[in-house]
């Protein structure tokens, strides 16, 4: 009997455990599989933006800035985003910050402000780089050291995408300090180190003098001008006319010189005409901008190396105009064409060079 209950105690625990694994019952769930969120293409050199970074395509007007340096200068720069239609706007730089993102937004009504830190020839070349540039409405070359720029940018895509703004989309382009210094066809690098009036004018061919000839930028009635910045504030004068003095010499060209100082631009529309905005007022010095021009016909007398200059063509040697800037843009000055009597709002100097020394008189 005890064996008959003991064979059924048993059967009974087999068939529960079998009823466990019953086919009634629902299986374990299966994990669902990870939601992957695919990441936005990122936009190389690109240091912030602000705004809609979605491209916009808006109808520009042509427009060139030539910023002298030091304190930006809003009025400029509130030109540029007027030719621009509202624009995407691209700040360019070598080295540096995205601090322009803010300040440009706030001047105006724009699509969007993004800064490029492009410095290598890598990014330079890269095609979304460009991409960026040539659907920019307006471009602002930044401070910084100009022979960065060169030796970056040079022969690359940003180069050309560049120049499709500058001749072809024909939008407003500009820049300050170092970013002026590459805007003219004719260019001092300064990749060896920088060079002051003093040197120059006792050495025209100190081995600082570092000069290009149209192998950059393409900017319109730039080709035969070589730009100057932080003039008075730097003194500057003096090596700018030894510029002028290579050109004339080295490659017999009668070069023009557009020359800004601090806390001023130079603003050429789309015809050529320049005015000159900032902040001039009596008590601040520093805020002129000046056109000069050399001729074949007034070479210099005394220029070779480690010999102090003098060019001084009966002290008529470099026809030079003087602007003054002004909140609402200084005077008119015809960059297509230099010529000094169509010239308003300034005064007419000659500059020459006495031994070494630089003098100015008023025509």
């Amino acid at each position: 009997m005890k064996h008959s209950i003991l064979t059924f105690l048993i059967t009974c625990c087999i068939f529960s455990v079998g009823c466990g694994k019953s086919t009634d019952s629902k299986p374990d769930p299966v994990p669902a599989p990870p939601v992957v969120v695919a990441p936005t293409p990122k936009r190389p050199g690109s240091i912030g933006i602000v705004g809609d970074s979605s491209n916009v395509v808006k109808t520009v007007t042509g427009g060139m800035v030539l910023m002298g340096g030091g304190t930006d200068v809003e009025a400029a720069f509130k030109w540029m985003i007027n030719k621009s239609g509202g624009g995407d706007v691209v700040i360019l730089r070598a080295t540096g910050t995205d601090a322009y993102n803010s300040f440009v937004y706030a001047l105006g009504s724009v699509n969007s402000v993004e800064t490029l830190l492009i410095n290598s020839k890598e990014l330079a070349n890269d095609d979304i780089v460009a991409y960026i540039i040539r659907n920019a409405e307006m471009v602002f070359i930044a401070g910084g050291d100009q022979s960065d720029y060169m030796n970056y940018w040079r022969g690359t895509k940003v180069e050309k995408a560049l120049n499709y703004l500058l001749t072809e989309k024909k939008a407003p382009v500009g820049g300050t300090s170092a970013g002026c210094a590459i805007l003219g066809g004719l260019y001092y690098s300064g990749e060896t180190g920088g060079v002051t009036s003093a040197q120059a004018l006792v050495n025209p061919y100190d081995s600082n003098i570092t000069l290009y000839n149209n192998d950059f930028l393409k900017a319109p009635y730039l080709q035969n001008v070589i730009t100057d910045q932080h003039y008075l504030t730097r003194e500057r004068e003096g090596r700018s006319m030894v510029f002028l003095g290579r050109i004339l010499k080295d490659w017999n060209i009668p070069a023009k010189g557009i020359a800004v100082d601090e806390r001023t631009a130079v603003c050429i529309d789309a015809n050529g005409t320049a005015k000159v905005y900032g902040d001039y007022s009596a008590t601040r010095p520093y805020s002129y901008a000046y056109f000069l021009a050399t001729s074949t016909t007034k070479q210099p007398e005394q220029f070779v190396a480690n010999t102090k200059v003098t060019w001084k063509n009966s002290d008529q040697a470099v026809n030079v105009y003087e602007i003054p800037a002004a909140v609402d843009g200084g005077g008119n000055f015809n960059v297509a064409n230099f010529n000094f009597a169509e010239a308003t709002g300034g005064k007419s100097y000659w500059w020459w060079i006495d031994n070494g020394v630089l003098n100015k008189k008023l025509q």
